[in-house]
């Protein structure tokens, strides 16, 4: 009997075989997206160092106040504006993107869209 893979191990999988062709560098960082059940969750990465440059998730205090429901379109819109403004303000302009293994729809392009009117370019 076939057994079915969990949706959860099937974006793993993906996630691995995307960062093979995805790497950050101090010039231009990976974003870096992970979406729970409840929450949403960016990192700005260098990985050359290994180092986190800036970070936003529905689980801060003042962006989880805007918000009346943490895992919807809306709260991946603010988190996008927060993380670029973040990054602006350490002198991130340029990114590559990493959708965590996600597909780009729904919260993920939400977010991503959200970045880039807010300055960040890729």
């Amino acid at each position: 009997m076939i057994k079915k893979q969990s949706r959860t191990s099937v974006r793993v999988k993906k996630h691995q075989r995307m960062r093979h062709r995805i790497t950050g560098t101090a010039a231009k960082p990976r974003m870096c997206v992970f979406k729970s059940g409840k929450h949403i969750y960016v990192q700005v990465i260098d990985d050359t160092k290994g180092h986190t440059l800036a970070s936003a998730s529905t689980l801060e205090a003042d962006i989880k106040s805007k918000l009346k429901n943490t895992s919807n379109i809306e709260a991946a819109t603010l988190v996008g504006e927060v993380i670029a403004q973040r990054a602006k303000e350490k002198g991130v302009n340029e990114i590559v993107f990493d959708r965590g293994g996600f597909i780009y729809h729904g919260k993920i392009k939400a977010l991503a869209d959200a970045a880039r009117e807010a300055g960040l370019e890729f």
